[in-house]
């Protein structure tokens, strides 16, 4: 089993920053894929990023390539998110998620860290 908790979320003016981190527990995460998936009110929930716990190769959605930045701390066991010129199209709830690097199913999901980009 896997335990991610996310946090870092809050209320920032647009052109702004935020750090998002996923603190993940349990088994090795050594073999899986690390993503942030977000969800705006009214809306499905879509993909943000993606990187392997083991670093190489990241992939992030269109809408937050060059924006956005996600990165991982193996001595931590810890997730970041870090998102540069924010605007309010980004306000969502975000969520941390683990899937095994052979599958495409999440299986894990953290409880989710709330974002709001004031204009």
């Amino acid at each position: 089993q896997v335990q991610l908790v996310e946090s870092g979320g809050g209320l920032v003016q647009a052109g702004g920053s935020l750090r998002l981190s996923c603190a993940a527990s349990g088994r090795s995460l050594s073999s899986y894929a690390m993503s942030w998936f977000r969800q705006a009110p009214g809306k499905e929930r879509e993909f943000v990023a993606r990187i392997y716990w083991s670093g190489e190769d990241t992939s992030y959605a269109a809408s937050v390539k060059g924006r956005f930045t996600i990165s991982r701390d193996t001595a931590n066991n810890t997730v970041y998110l870090q998102m540069n010129s924010l605007k309010p199209e980004d306000t969502a709830d975000y969520y941390c998620a683990a899937r095994s690097r052979g599958s495409t199913q999440y299986v894990y999901w953290g409880q989710g860290t709330q974002v709001t980009i004031s204009s």
